[in-house]
């Protein structure tokens, strides 16, 4: 879905007038957070965010995976597959499966962990468990209470923050702040802004540690396209920040086509980004996300085939002190 912008401004006549609506969702979102979860018999660490849209969520879930990995923890991603058809629980295979079905996340997530797909959260986890999981990195799952969470790290992007601070369907609050902040373990604030800093004062009121993170872009797909004139397009949740992250990277972005998050590119679609692309001299230039929904869809090859992806890697300033903060809730 594409968002509203008035989600992103001060809030107004429309979000006033949704307002009683928020109010309801959020009673019922914060008294289901409030709920105690079942235990997965390992670990669990949420990666989660206040708001819909786009904060950075999954580049983190990839970073922390990495790490544990690395210290031999054998973590599992475990995603619901939002954007797919499997129901779960599914091991991901990242050579076979397509978006369609399993969700363009959990294929990106798949590269770097075992991940499993399961819209039911205890069956996923118990999954995940019996297939060796030496600890469950909870892909989004923040305002979901069916699993006890001995972690929660929630993501939020500093530029746009919490928006108009209105809950869905006046803005993009998922629940009261308050209600999630209660439920957070500690804040990872990406990019440059203030648009988060009633957040960060809220958090740190409450005791909780704040880190401060970036999205770096690949090095090499850089290199790939220095020197072109660039269309850059991407259907994810705030487009924005690609694009930005493009431009500060050096590539010289001529033209922008922003989509809905999750987008489901067709093939007229597909075709028109090409044309534009060859009419004005331009390289095509996505997210990893985007290329994920396109592998395996015939209609879309031709796109797949000219459309360079610009990964990005979450760095975090104080990495050292995030790992110990991690060991010492999740065990060595």
């Amino acid at each position: 879905m594409r968002e509203p912008a008035f989600w992103w401004r001060k809030a107004g006549f429309t979000a006033g007038l949704l307002a009683p609506l928020g109010f309801g969702y959020g009673a019922i979102a914060a008294r289901r957070m409030a709920s105690k979860g079942a235990r997965a018999g390992v670990p669990v660490l949420c990666v989660g965010n206040f708001t819909l849209g786009g904060a950075g969520k999954t580049p983190t879930v990839l970073m922390l995976a990495q790490i544990f990995a690395d210290a031999g923890r054998r973590p599992f991603c475990l995603t619901r597959g939002y954007g797919g058809t499997v129901a779960g629980p599914k091991l991901v295979n990242a050579d076979t499966d397509i978006a369609a079905h399993v969700g363009d996340e959990a294929l990106l997530l798949a590269r770097v962990a075992p991940t499993v797909v399961a819209r039911d959260r205890i069956t996923g986890a118990a999954f995940a468990r019996a297939q060796g999981a030496g600890l469950i990195i909870l892909d989004d799952g923040l305002q979901n209470s069916s699993l006890m969470k001995d972690f929660t790290l929630a993501v939020i992007d500093a530029r746009r923050g919490v928006g108009n601070g209105c809950i869905f369907p006046a803005g993009p609050l998922r629940a009261p702040l308050a209600a999630q902040i209660a439920q957070t373990d500690a804040l990872l604030v990406v990019g440059e802004g203030a648009g988060a800093d009633d957040v960060i004062m809220q958090a740190r009121a409450g005791g909780l540690p704040v880190f401060d993170g970036r999205l770096t872009p690949d090095p090499g797909g850089i290199a790939a396209i220095k020197g072109r004139s660039v269309l850059a397009f991407a259907g994810i949740g705030d487009p924005q920040k690609f694009f930005t992250a493009a431009v500060e990277a050096g590539i010289n972005v001529t033209e922008r086509q922003s989509f809905g998050d999750h987008h489901r590119y067709t093939a007229e679609e597909a075709a028109e980004l090409i044309m534009q692309a060859e009419h004005n001299g331009l390289v095509l230039l996505t997210t990893e996300k985007d290329r994920a929904r396109m592998a395996g869809e015939q209609l879309l090859e031709a796109l797949a085939a000219r459309a360079h992806a610009l990964p990005v890697t979450m760095v975090v300033d104080d990495i050292s002190e995030l790992r110990r903060l991690l060991t010492s809730r999740l065990g060595h």
